[in-house]
């Protein structure tokens, strides 16, 4: 029987171009396919209309943030404060539909007494303020950095609250261990993240370079490209490709400065599926353990042979598909003994096998469901 639910979403999913919307967007795609009648809420701030939603929800809405002075709340996170909107409450209130939330930026329903006894469930994406004291360490500007050490306590104080009063959907185990030890959450579950990148592409044989990729505007990816040219690929002259959107001119700088090592800047979606596919290694570290990459999961379904640390599978159970390094040295060695071996078809079956059994989208339609 077809259940009926509203989807506040922190940003529009569509185009599923990073992580946070792709979860979204697929969700959205594998609740309509279970039968599923969705009515969609999307926050805005430079994205734009999708009518490419509309073939999956019932109906869709969008909201402008209170960007700028009018998100800033002494109360709540930044985050929140900027996507409290009265014209969603009202809307939400109009009928008794249980309430999906992408985000915690979209949850201050939870808190509004006029939703009291409503059945909402939080999708969470990240443990927030962590991942704000990880852009806090990353970040060289000093205005942001006093942003997101306020953002951080604020979100600190907000997500004890939240872990105690809603039904929590964590992406990762580690995430959904975290909330209950840290936070004291007594209602959270291990959901996996919905992608596309459920069913192998790899090909077998050799590729012609190394890999980084990712959001290279975003700080904790610029201080990973910039450790890779600095601390791995300093010496050891093997060609080495870093490529993502919006790089800031001192990466691209760094990356021309040896003749082994480039960046591609902005590439489309399907450049940049090439790049992928053509590596011969994506090497992938991560400096925080919040969360699960996307990337890393974009990479087993479509690269050979993938290159991360601990932080980069913490709570993923993918450690099996990748070679870990727990340091510069530890990379390096992985490089030059990766870069001359053929991926085989072996490996390509153990990469099918974790996906399927960990992110078949159905399945995981079915958990979503059951809580909601």
């Amino acid at each position: 029987m077809s259940k009926e639910i509203h989807i506040i979403s922190f940003d529009v999913p569509y185009p599923a171009d990073y992580g946070g919307v792709i979860d979204v967007f697929y969700k959205i795609k594998a609740l309509h396919e279970m039968g599923v009648k969705i009515h969609l809420h999307c926050f805005t701030k430079g994205r734009i209309e999708q009518p490419e939603l509309e073939k999956y929800c019932s109906s869709v809405h969008y909201y402008s943030r209170g960007t700028g002075h009018k998100g800033i709340s002494f109360q709540w996170p930044y985050i929140v404060a900027s996507r409290i909107n009265e014209s969603l409450n009202t809307r939400l209130l109009q009928d008794d539909f249980p309430i999906l939330i992408e985000g915690i930026h979209c949850s201050y329903p939870v808190f509004d007494p006029r939703f009291e006894g409503r059945k909402i469930v939080v999708r969470l994406h990240n443990f927030e303020h962590e991942y704000y004291d990880s852009l806090y360490k990353s970040s060289s500007h000093l205005l942001k950095k006093i942003y997101y050490q306020f953002e951080k306590r604020l979100l600190l104080k907000y997500e004890q609250k939240l872990a105690k009063m809603a039904t929590i959907l964590a992406l990762s185990k580690t995430d959904a261990a975290t909330y209950r030890t840290k936070l004291g959450a007594k209602n959270i579950h291990y959901v996996p993240v919905f992608s596309p990148f459920n069913k192998v592409n790899s090909q077998t044989g050799i590729g012609s370079y190394c890999l980084y990729h990712g959001n290279l505007g975003v700080a904790e990816n610029e201080k990973a490209a910039e450790w890779l040219l600095k601390e791995v690929f300093n010496d050891i002259k093997i060609p080495f490709v870093v490529a993502g959107k919006n790089p800031p001119s001192s990466l691209e700088s760094l990356a021309h400065k040896q003749t082994h090592t480039c960046l591609v800047s902005n590439p489309g979606e399907t450049e940049m599926q090439d790049l992928i596919q053509k590596a011969q290694l994506c090497i992938i570290p991560s400096f925080n353990k919040t969360g699960i990459k996307l990337k890393l999961i974009n990479t087993l379904s479509q690269s050979r042979h993938c290159i991360t640390n601990a932080a980069g599978v913490e709570g993923s159970g993918l450690e099996s598909a990748c070679h870990l390094g727990s340091n510069a040295a530890a990379m390096k060695s992985l490089v030059m003994q990766l870069y001359y071996q053929p991926f085989e078809e072996e490996e390509i079956k153990l990469r099918q096998h974790l996906l399927e059994a960990e992110f078949n989208p159905k399945q995981l339609a079915q958990q979503v469901i059951r809580w909601l």
